[in-house]
């Protein structure tokens, strides 16, 4: 068939003949002055990208249109300026989760950020004692200050909890028994069960007791000549209520001493103060040491308020043991998080608790959060009141989070929002993907909808993002 009896064939040849090479568009001057920005490698490499797909959506009969090369160029600079763009940005989280997982969890103190500039661009003692001028251990920084905080004899650091579990499990249970309550074999986020970190570990998993009650005779039973540990692992984020039972930890020390079995316990959360006293009812680290268990287990960047780290604290002769594992290397921490955590530990040393952001705001009062909530109204009525938008501050409540106090709360006042204009979930979904800028960066604004209204809990929420709040607030609802 000769192409004049195909006119759709002719036209896809004169669209393709029609492309620009990609020399003509870096003579573009939006092209040209990025690739002096960025190095041209990059905008050649998007360039071709872009006319190749261009290529193919002629071919498939998918656009006649957008080939001019000002046209072109321009969606060249935007994949550019899209592939630039960190992907990793701040959010304003007004859901009223403190330790939010999918958020990043605890915010680090001012003074762990400063450690961090203060280390990152320049060389440190990270493993050099310079007193002696011979090499030394990286977790020396954090050891004292551990080992005061929580009275164990010794300490070690890893890079998350799952790992110091895992270590545990590896070092002091392989090829042997470990014995724990069916209540107690958790699972946490991203799949994290402890009887396949069991099994991942050499360990033998052996269960007793039922899913709702646990007795110290279960314990016993169970003792025999491949038991290695007993294991008491803390339900951080479940609770189990109605008809149950577990040993108390006296019991559990008490067996251990006994049978002479260590007593391991994962804390999970890791709480280094009583927060009794706002409502919270979790262990903390040193009453477990105290109470006599040999070795614990916990998180540093949830209830503690640092970054990601699993410390190991307890007997020396066992962080001895985990410290000789070929794969405590592996499992270490690298020197920024190690300059966070020395600086968290320190404003706990020095009783500065409003100093971490995850505790300061745990014991925010709900008045001030109300008080928050209200300056923000009365900046908005005027501009909206013609809108028919509806703000209401009203009692609520904030959760911890982060797999921790899972039925317990915190009471607040929240920021509740409806409009004739918008729907609840239109409202979230624009204020998620606005163009909230703060200090340069664009910021997702984070809340929750209950019962077709927005809501909007100011605990977490930094009073220093309240003036963007309420632009985005602004934003959206006009």
């Amino acid at each position: 068939m000769s192409s004049a009896a195909d006119p759709a064939r002719d036209d896809r040849a004169s669209l393709l003949r029609s492309i620009p090479s990609v020399s003509e568009l870096l003579k573009c001057p939006a092209l040209s002055s990025l690739a002096d920005r960025v190095g041209s490698n990059l905008v050649v490499d998007i360039a071709r990208n872009v006319l190749e797909r261009l290529r193919r959506d002629i071919v498939q009969d998918q656009t006649t249109k957008g080939l001019e090369p000002n046209v072109i160029a321009a969606q060249i600079a935007a994949q550019v300026a899209a592939l630039l763009t960190p992907s990793l940005r701040p959010v304003i989280n007004a859901t009223g989760v403190i330790l939010h997982t999918n958020l990043g969890r605890a915010p680090l103190a001012e003074s762990a950020i400063e450690r961090i500039r203060q280390t990152a661009g320049v060389y440190s003692n990270l493993e050099y004692d310079a007193a002696q001028g011979v090499r030394g251990r990286r977790d020396v920084h954090t050891t004292a200050l551990l080992t005061r905080l929580t009275g164990a004899e010794a300490a070690c650091v890893v890079n998350n909890n799952a790992a110091a579990v895992f270590l545990a499990l590896c070092v002091l249970a392989r090829g042997a028994e470990v014995i724990v309550s069916r209540g107690e074999l958790i699972e946490i986020g991203e799949s994290f069960r402890i009887p396949d970190i069991m099994t991942e570990s050499g360990a033998v998993l052996r269960e007793i007791g039922t899913t709702n009650r646990t007795s110290i005779a279960d314990y016993e039973r169970a003792i025999n000549e491949r038991t290695r540990l007993l294991l008491r692992v803390h339900r951080s984020n479940f609770a189990v209520v109605g008809f149950t039972a577990r040993p108390a930890l006296a019991e559990l020390v008490e067996l251990s001493r006994r049978s002479r079995i260590p007593l391991y316990e994962d804390l999970g959360s890791g709480c280094l103060v009583d927060l009794s006293a706002q409502g919270i009812d979790e262990p903390v680290v040193s009453a477990s040491i105290k109470a006599g268990v040999d070795l614990v287990s916990f998180s540093a960047d949830k209830m503690m308020g640092g970054p990601q780290a699993g410390i190991l604290a307890g007997r020396r002769d066992l962080i001895t043991r985990l410290r000789k594992q070929p794969l405590f290397r592996a499992l270490r921490l690298d020197k920024l998080v190690i300059a966070a955590l020395e600086a968290t530990l320190l404003a706990y040393l020095r009783t500065d608790f409003d100093a971490l952001p995850a505790l300061r705001m745990i014991r925010a009062k709900a008045d001030d959060i109300g008080a928050r909530a209200m300056k923000i109204v009365d900046r908005l009525k005027p501009l909206i009141q013609d809108l028919g938008v509806e703000m209401q501050i009203l009692d609520g409540q904030s959760v911890i989070g982060g797999g921790s106090t899972p039925a317990e709360y915190l009471q607040t006042r929240l920021l509740v929002i409806s409009a004739r204009k918008y729907s609840a979930a239109q409202i979230e979904a624009r204020l998620r993907t606005g163009d909230t800028v703060q200090a340069g960066q664009q910021m997702p604004v984070l809340a929750r909808i209950l019962e077709d209204r927005l809501v909007l809990d100011l605990r977490t929420v930094f009073p220093w993002q309240d003036e963007s709040l309420t632009a985005a607030l602004f934003a959206t609802l006009t």
